[in-house]
């Protein structure tokens, strides 16, 4: 399956261990009420998934700050939407929006099973676009933070995955060699692509549904993880 023995499994967290989108849509569920803002929750949620992603493309390159992503997202659905919410409104769901995010700990379909399996016989480790305090709520709130030895996102880091810095700061802390690690995640560019690049093996979860790009393995669902280590 590898070209080389692993002994150090790498994991992106949202979107492939940390349900993010059922919990975003529960904390949505929340702030917008408690902040008086009538919209429909779904066609909300329709309009808001794709502007997301649009926003942390940019984010990822550097075009916009964290502040601008927090703002520009929601300002973006609600023009959209055409329903008017004022930028005081915004800024304080902007707010509230990373505060509740990491209090709901649903996980993507058999997270747990996958990391039962591979913490014996693996090092298990964590590299993320999050931001710190709010990734190691999430691990420690949906029970799963003792499976890894390290944690590296990219506040410590100061780059976003692909960056190379990034995954030579994971390999360093974690003292092991690229060709004997795997990064498992859900964004081609980022997670696969971008390890790739640094020598690292790699196994595409496939949350997203892209077609066959050939770059590695994909997998569907976390338990195929069992056929394949």
């Amino acid at each position: 399956m590898f070209d080389h023995e692993v002994t150090d499994i790498f994991f992106d967290l949202d979107h492939t261990l940390w349900d993010f989108e059922k919990n975003s849509a529960l904390t949505f569920a929340k702030i917008l009420v408690d902040n008086n803002v009538k919209v429909d929750l779904d066609g909300f949620l329709e309009v808001y998934a794709p502007i997301n992603m649009q926003m942390w493309a940019l984010y990822r390159e550097n075009v916009i700050s964290q502040s601008e992503l927090r703002y520009q997202r929601l300002k973006r659905t609600f023009d959209v939407l055409r329903v008017h919410v004022s930028d005081e409104v915004i800024n304080v769901l902007a707010n509230d929006y990373i505060a509740h995010l990491s209090s709901f700990t649903h996980l993507l379909p058999n997270t747990v099973e996958t990391l039962e399996y591979l913490f014996p016989r693996y090092k298990l480790h964590i590299i993320t676009n999050g931001f710190q305090e709010v990734q190691s709520k999430k691990l420690k709130g949906s029970g799963i933070d003792h499976y890894f030895q390290k944690i590296i996102d990219s506040e410590m880091a100061g780059v976003k995955k692909p960056n190379r810095y990034i995954f030579e700061l994971a390999l360093d802390m974690a003292q092991v060699d690229p060709q004997n690690s795997l990064m498992v995640g859900d964004n081609l560019e980022a997670d696969i692509l971008g390890a790739k690049a640094m020598g690292m093996q790699v196994l595409h979860y496939n949350f997203h549904k892209d077609s066959d790009h050939g770059e590695c393995t994909m997998i569907d669902d976390l338990i195929e993880i069992k056929n394949i280590l």
